[in-house]
């Protein structure tokens, strides 16, 4: 198995966590729309960079090949322990800010919801949930692995961060996908929609067997802010997505401010753990 990583003109973030730092930003409560208008272009050039290239490049035919590839699970078998160490060998030494490991990172979240004694499936699916982005140690890109997703094969919503970098996209002068429902069926369902490529939709398929509804839906569209922030692509809910909303929107506050410079002690914390994953999961998931 190559662990290659996409080349630096792919890569504009100096590092993953740089994406995190933008939405934590971003959508922070209580900011008022002059202070998210300071989370522009000129103020984040490395981010708007990351998104002109995911907003260029993502398109429905794009999709489609990523599926293929990578929702077949054929990348072997492994733990979730194992799952978690190989994602720590994704190090960027050029961020001086932190030296937490991405398997702290994932133990600051599912910690975060155990201290609020959320139900055990959510613990786990803290855990798991950024799991996904072991896709850069596969050679993905950064923009094909992170970033706020949106659905494909249908016309861009302006909700979408960036959206003025659709324009270089392909679909973009597709007069089919740039309609309202584009391929779709009106409140056809989530489930049926191609959403774009990344960490989101790859970590679902490998839990998709394991997890209750909640936790699959806080797994698949945890970056789908355009929806579960602003309102867009109701047209395309049907009532089930609607029904897992707020399960979502209770993820999310984990997922963004769970981050702290105090160091999670796996040794402690590791039989817990043990008896978690054995609870949900078996031995080894197929990736």
């Amino acid at each position: 198995m190559s662990t290659a990583v996409a080349t630096p003109a792919h890569n504009p973030l100096g590092d993953m966590d740089e994406w995190d730092e933008f939405l934590e930003g971003r959508y922070k409560e209580g900011k008022t729309e002059t202070e998210f208008r300071q989370y522009d272009a000129e103020a984040n050039p490395g981010v708007a960079e990351f998104y002109r290239l995911n907003h260029q490049f993502q398109t429905h035919e794009y999709v489609l090949g990523k599926e293929k590839e990578y929702f077949g699970l054929k990348r072997g078998m492994k733990s979730i322990w194992e799952a978690a160490e190989f994602l720590n060998t994704l190090v960027d030494d050029s961020d001086p800010d932190t030296d937490l490991t991405q398997m702290e990172h994932l133990l600051q979240t599912s910690e975060a919801m155990r201290a609020n004694n959320e139900p055990r499936w959510m613990v786990a699916t803290g855990f798991v949930h950024d799991l996904g982005k072991c896709l850069c140690l596969y050679g993905e890109p950064q923009w094909g692995v992170v970033g706020d997703t949106f659905p494909t094969g249908c016309a861009y919503s302006d909700q979408v961060v960036f959206p003025e970098y659709f324009k270089a996209n392909p679909d973009y002068n597709n007069p089919v996908f740039q309609t309202k429902y584009g391929i779709y069926e009106p409140n056809c369902g989530l489930d049926k929609v191609k959403m774009s490529f990344g960490h989101d939709g790859y970590i679902y398929e490998v839990m998709k067997n394991y997890l209750p509804m909640e936790a699959l839906y806080m797994l698949r569209y945890h970056s789908f802010y355009a929806w579960h922030r602003h309102g867009a692509y109701d047209h395309l809910c049907n009532e089930q997505d609607r029904a897992m909303l707020p399960s979502v929107l209770k993820f999310n506050p984990y997922d963004l401010y769970s981050k702290g410079h105090t160091k999670p002690n796996l040794a402690e914390l590791k039989p817990y753990y043990d008896d978690l994953f054995a609870e949900f999961f078996p031995e080894k998931l197929a990736w």
